[in-house]
């Protein structure tokens, strides 16, 4: 199934769900119809969720296991994707809250929720405009480096630190990489304990 596929089809779900919860469409308020009203709550709450997913696996999982394992063309690729997506993920999602909570009429604690979304969001960009491209940089410096030395292709593991200790060029690059990796990934968890705070703004909201 090709990603066209895929989207039509979830957008066929969504649009069938309404059949299915009929009073998502009530909440009209002065100036805002119910459409507007539903779609950016919509809009907020399945970005936020799709922010606060892939930040929950990149984070935990899926960065830590390519890292160890040196996956580095593969991260080369992924992290730009993945700060890109969240990044718009959370730009939606800042947007439809304030359009539900205009700054003016807003409260103290949906102010705060607000400020959360915002600092998620310029995390995100710093890692998606700053650490992203310097990370990458670096690492195909490294690489180059590793290549010249004849090493960097072992699989289920490397032989960069043992090397490193003997090669004074590769030592300076690890620690260059990983003062980059580092701020890149202290924006990272920022972000994602920005969404963690929000989180229990939307979970005080739910009727179950």
């Amino acid at each position: 199934m090709g990603w066209a596929a895929r989207f039509l089809t979830a957008v066929s779900f969504l649009a069938a769900g309404i059949l299915f919860a009929p009073d998502s469409l009530l909440g009209a308020s002065p100036g805002r119809p119910a459409a507007g009203v539903a779609a950016a709550r919509l809009a907020h709450l399945l970005c936020f969720a799709t922010a606060w997913g892939a930040a929950l696996w990149v984070t935990f999982i899926g960065g830590i296991v390519m890292f160890k394992h040196q996956f580095g063309n593969l991260q080369g690729k992924m992290f730009p994707a993945y700060f890109m997506l969240i990044s718009v993920c959370s730009a939606i999602s800042v947007a439809a809250f304030a359009y539900l909570h205009p700054w003016k009429t807003a409260s103290t604690i949906e102010r705060y929720q607000l400020g959360f979304l915002l600092a998620a969001l310029g995390f995100n960009l710093s890692n998606l405009l700053v650490f992203t491209p310097m990370t990458i940089e670096m690492m195909m410096k490294r690489h180059k480096i590793e290549k010249d030395l004849g090493i960097g292709s072992e699989v289920g593991g490397s032989r960069n630190s043992d090397v490193a200790k003997t090669s004074p060029a590769l030592a300076a690059m690890n620690k260059k990489f990983g003062m980059i990796h580092g701020l890149s990934s202290l924006a990272n968890i920022m972000a994602f304990g920005s969404l963690a705070m929000h989180s229990w703004h939307l979970a005080s909201k739910l009727k179950l």
